[in-house]
């Protein structure tokens, strides 16, 4: 294998910059032209590649965000687009490609598969960590500690006036950050997407709650069919008309900042990895750390079957939640 290129694609996370550098830095070492892609799938259509070397990552292992940029490309859902996708690395002689992204990178991945014989290798990058095939995705562990980092200091305000926070946090079908961020923060509450809990059982968990409590935490991913912490809010307000309630909706700042060493860490050793399995032929699998060791999943299974969280986190927060 003599050229390969890589990618970043769908929603940014903290780490992917270190895992291109890694990607980058470890073709170099192989003697591999490596060209980056800007913008994803919609820059391999526009034929959006530049040439990288040691220098062209020199200084991101740090920084958030991906200095390739990242866009969701409706024209790639189309065969037509996926067809000049394929022009573009044939046209470039790329013998294989590191995708960094999430469900929806690796589903394009596999649907390109289809039309186009180039290997793709895939690096987790989601701050959701909802691949089946990884213990931690790129960018997980850093945005559980930014909602570690907002929530204590919302905590603060919270037990200064007492007052009932309820905090919004990302999350549209998987709710581990919620769940470890509300572990985490000691929260009152938590709603998540994959757990049957409903408004009810938090009305009756509060209103039993120790009357010498001055704050309370209710963590709420947005994707939770409660509606998102508007309507929880809403409710326990109707419930309890003389709580002073409070609506944070944390929103994009998960997704940015520094990455964490683990971070850096983790994706260091997924972009490595990726290089070193196009080299020996591997293709429509994503690179994982599963027991601190580097694992393979093919596309199709890591995207279709989520993880489910320990519906055990669940009754230990309300047991340390009195």
């Amino acid at each position: 294998m003599k050229k390969i290129a890589v990618f970043t694609s769908g929603g940014d996370s903290p780490g992917m910059n270190a895992c291109l550098r890694a990607v980058v830095r470890t073709a170099v070492h192989h003697n591999i032209e490596v060209y980056g892609i800007r913008f994803g799938y919609e820059g391999m259509i526009d034929g959006d590649l530049v040439r990288m070397n040691a220098k062209s990552v020199a200084n991101i292992i740090h920084r958030g965000g991906t200095i390739l940029k990242t866009a969701r490309s409706k024209r790639f859902l189309t065969l037509e687009g996926r067809t000049l996708a394929k022009a573009t690395l044939e046209k470039n002689g790329i013998e294989g490609v590191v995708a960094i992204g999430g469900d929806g990178t690796f589903r394009g991945a596999v649907e390109f598969s289809k039309i186009c014989a180039v290997p793709f290798v895939g690096c987790p990058g989601t701050i959701d960590n909802d691949l089946l095939g990884t213990d931690i995705t790129i960018g997980y562990d850093t945005a559980l500690n930014t909602v570690v980092e907002a929530v204590d200091k919302i905590r603060d305000t919270a037990e200064s006036h007492s007052r009932v926070f309820v905090v919004e946090v990302m999350g549209r079908d998987s709710g581990l950050l919620a769940l470890y961020g509300g572990i985490g923060v000691g929260a009152e509450g938590i709603l998540i997407p994959e757990s049957s809990q409903d408004l009810g059982n938090l009305v009756e968990r509060l209103r039993q709650s120790r009357s010498d409590k001055h704050s309370k935490i209710i963590l709420v991913a947005e994707g939770d069919e409660t509606g998102g912490a508007m309507n929880v809010g809403q409710l326990i307000g109707e419930h309890f008309p003389d709580l002073d309630v409070r609506i944070s909706v944390l929103g994009h700042i998960q997704r940015g900042g520094a990455p964490s060493c683990m971070e850096r860490v983790n994706a260091s050793r997924m972009g490595h990895a990726a290089v070193e399995a196009l080299m020996q032929g591997r293709k429509q699998e994503m690179i994982g750390i599963k027991n601190n060791q580097v694992s393979f999943t093919p596309f199709e299974k890591a995207v279709k079957e989520h993880i489910v969280p320990d519906a055990g986190l669940l009754r230990m927060m309300e047991v340390l939640a009195h």
